[in-house]
């Protein structure tokens, strides 16, 4: 994404986005009135809709999405600490925020923090990825491994099946990694998302409230893993083996500049300019436009439109030897001849574990 390696040494794009790393309360408090106040009236919206018509609900439901996408932001933030300067203030928020978008708080900002740790480290891939294989494990991969690479890198997996999947189903069971806080956040967010249906469907009646639901969460979860999706995965992305591996550079050539219109980018609360979210977290969503604008450092970063970025979906396999990703009609173009494959019979080990299929937004 950029024209050569990053100029600048950790001290000195320290320096720069030193100013911005600083939580404004003005700005964050009016940024949870114009979010959650336009959600609540929109599920008033979606409710009286359901007796005119339930394609006007769906049409209401999207938008509702897009704001729930601005949501998980919001809970994103919270757990990098920079949202607000109050660290409790931050959990509380996340709280609320994990639980309209069913992420528990604690376990999904422990596995985010990995994800920044090790993004662009092809020897440490596997916690927060879309589970992505080099072309010479492709090869090497048995027959069985390479089937559910090929299913889990489909778009309508990906897209389709993966949101309901991850957000309701995948997010209620903690990483067998996970420990202590993390583990028991799962647990915590589960019984208060019970809490919560219980409450919602009281007021608008069990059957209302799943048709509203469903489609809000179908539409956020559609978003929010596009979003995550093309963050990492063009092109010419950063990728690098730990020995070689620098932080800098995987921050700003391995997270996309993703110049979206000025609505779809308040929608995303601005997390398109996720290079310079990789390079300091501690940034607040709210800065980073004021960020990438303030330093030569962010201008050579080359930026990602919209109709672009659809050609990324094609992506599939990265080829260590043209340091890229590429499609799967690449790949059969260039190696016609694959090493031979492995055994038949189904090992477990060559089934996807949960960390390499991908564990949310980022």
């Amino acid at each position: 994404m950029t024209s050569s390696k990053p100029q600048a040494t950790i001290s000195e794009w320290k320096k720069i986005v030193a100013p911005f790393t600083v939580p404004s309360i003005p700005r964050a408090t009016w940024q949870i009135v114009n979010t959650f106040v336009p959600y609540v009236l929109l599920w008033w919206a979606m409710y009286w809709s359901l007796s005119v018509s339930y394609w006007l609900t769906l049409a209401i439901a999207a938008v509702t999405g897009l704001l729930l996408v601005r949501i998980f932001i919001m809970f994103h933030d919270c757990g990098h600490g920079s949202f607000f300067k109050s660290k409790q203030a931050n959990s509380v928020l996340g709280f609320i925020c994990g639980m309209l978008t069913f992420t528990p708080y604690s376990h999904w900002t422990w596995q985010h923090s990995v994800h920044h740790q090790t993004s662009g480290d092809l020897s440490r891939r596997g916690d927060g990825d879309i589970w992505t294989m080099t072309v010479k494990e492709f090869q090497e991969a048995s027959p069985t491994r390479r089937f559910f690479y090929k299913l889990i890198r489909n778009p309508i997996t990906l897209f389709v099946v993966g949101p309901l999947a991850l957000f309701l189903i995948h997010q209620r069971f903690p990483s067998p990694r996970a420990k202590g806080k993390d583990r028991k956040s799962v647990m915590t967010m589960n019984i208060a998302l019970v809490l919560m249906i219980v409450g919602l469907s009281y007021v608008f009646g069990f059957k209302n409230y799943v048709l509203m639901q469903l489609p809000v969460t179908m539409f956020a979860g559609i978003a929010g893993i596009w979003m995550f999706y093309v963050q990492h995965q063009y092109e010419d992305v950063y990728w690098e083996h730990k020995e070689e591996w620098d932080y800098t550079t995987a921050a700003l050539e391995g997270s996309s500049f993703y110049k979206l219109p000025k609505i779809l980018q308040w929608f995303t609360g601005n997390i398109g300019f996720h290079h310079v979210h990789h390079l300091s977290s501690r940034i607040p969503n709210y800065y980073l436009e004021k960020c990438h604008n303030s330093h030569p450092l962010f201008y050579s970063i080359k930026p990602l439109y919209f109709w672009e970025s659809l050609k990324c979906i094609n992506l599939r396999l990265w080829d260590e030897s043209d340091r890229k990703l590429i499609s799967w009609k690449e790949y059969r173009q260039r190696y016609a001849q694959p090493v031979a494959a492995k055994a038949e019979e189904v090992d477990p080990a060559d089934l996807p574990s949960p960390s390499e299929i991908g564990s949310g937004m980022s």
